[in-house]
């Protein structure tokens, strides 16, 4: 016959296998990714549009004055630019900023056009040219 001791040390037992289970069952807490922390994303309209306001400022497509509407996450951006880069920057830096859709309305203006016409039909830049060809 076991003593009232024993069972006492039973119960116990069984408490901390339940307990240890349980913590290792829930699995080890995710640690946070290296490097830069998530941004946090508004969640309000208003605050993403100022998110995105604020990007704009702080990029070189601050000099084009886009405007910026936000519905419903939705992101509309109309404007003039002479940089064709300036209309696929403005798209990358709303999404960065928390949109989940862009709509990009920035009309590339006639000059910026012909000045890229122009650069493709002299061929390749110095920059873009294969070590293996001769310098012309």
């Amino acid at each position: 016959m076991l003593g009232a001791h024993t069972c006492v040390w039973r119960h116990a037992f069984a408490i901390w296998i339940v307990v240890t289970g349980m913590a290792v069952a829930a699995g080890p807490k995710a640690a946070p990714p290296a490097g830069k922390p998530a941004a946090a994303k508004p969640v309000d309209d208003a605050s993403l549009e100022r998110a995105i306001r604020a990007r704009f400022a702080r990029s070189k497509i601050a000099a084009n004055n886009f405007q910026v509407r936000v519905q419903v996450g939705i992101a509309t951006i109309e404007g003039r630019t002479a940089v064709i880069q300036h209309k696929g920057t403005a798209t990358r830096l709303a999404r960065a900023a928390g949109a989940r859709q862009v709509v990009n309305k920035v009309v590339i203006t006639d000059e910026a056009r012909e000045k890229a016409a122009g650069n493709l039909s002299k061929g390749r830049r110095r920059a873009q040219v294969v070590r293996s060809e001769p310098r012309r």
